[in-house]
């Protein structure tokens, strides 16, 4: 037995080696040349990417425009989500839906997840242009995607025995969300909407570059006019912007878990 597993440890191993053998000689890539320039891009970052004094009399200017994202994002995801909670009611079987409505809503679900953002503030900048409306509803389709997929498991994890005892004490489908689902599932939903908020955050910088509006449109602007300085500025501050609203969502994890 233990031969039989190393010999397929070995050719797993093996394979794995003849894989990037093959994808390196067909992009031409060499992992020594890569290792060397190393040192090199290090010395570019410390000469360029170090905000300087007219980087940060830029300060106001673009953390008035991070707040503004950060808020779009917070806005996107709870409308998002109290879509997607509406929806996953009659995607989820322990809800009672069965058959066609129940498929309706995974089908959506799994189309507008699958869809990614980016592609959506493509398409929707040839009706709406490029604004911030065009960016709320590309993050507003993937969020609601997935987070009704997300919702309609978490719905269906519910005790059986809790929703039954409910019916048979007589509740309608209205008492049953609120008596019953609600309350074993707001933990779940709770931490996918901050997980959302999180990741709506890092969406929404790249969306603003395709829609000229928030962050991602200053970080593009200083970009192109080779300002790196205030453009290092800009992905300092939304590092910190990170951090800032995950620390926030792991203490409110803390408190309802």
């Amino acid at each position: 037995m233990f031969l039989k597993r190393k010999l397929t440890y070995t050719i797993v191993l093996a394979v794995v080696l003849g894989i990037y053998i093959v994808s390196s000689l067909v992009t031409e890539f060499h992992l020594t040349e890569g290792a060397a320039s190393f040192p090199k891009a290090f010395v570019w970052i410390a000469e360029n990417l170090v905000p300087d004094e007219m980087a940060m009399k830029r300060f106001p200017k673009i953390l008035d425009k991070l707040i503004e994202t950060a808020l779009l994002s917070v806005s996107v995801t709870v409308i998002a989500a109290i879509f997607a909670f509406f929806f996953s009611l009659f995607g989820s079987k322990a809800t009672g839906f069965y058959g066609i409505v129940n498929r309706i809503v995974r089908i959506l679900a799994a189309f507008f997840r699958n869809v990614p953002d980016v592609v959506w503030a493509m398409l929707l900048m040839f009706s709406f242009g490029q604004n911030i409306l065009t960016g709320f509803f590309a993050l507003f389709f993937t969020t609601f995607g997935l987070l009704t997929r997300a919702f309609i498991e978490t719905i269906d994890e519910v005790s059986a025995s809790c929703i039954e005892a409910l019916h048979a004490s007589g509740a309608n489908f209205i008492q049953t969300v609120f008596q019953g689902i609600i309350p074993s599932t707001i933990t779940g939903i709770v931490t996918w909407v901050l997980y959302m908020i999180e990741t709506n955050i890092r969406s929404s910088t790249l969306i603003g570059i395709l829609t000229a509006t928030g962050i991602g449109y200053l970080f593009d602007m200083y970009y192109k006019r080779l300002d790196f300085s205030s453009a290092s500025l800009v992905v300092v501050l939304i590092i910190a912007m990170v951090i800032v609203i995950e620390t926030i969502s792991n203490q409110i994890r803390k408190v309802i878990l």
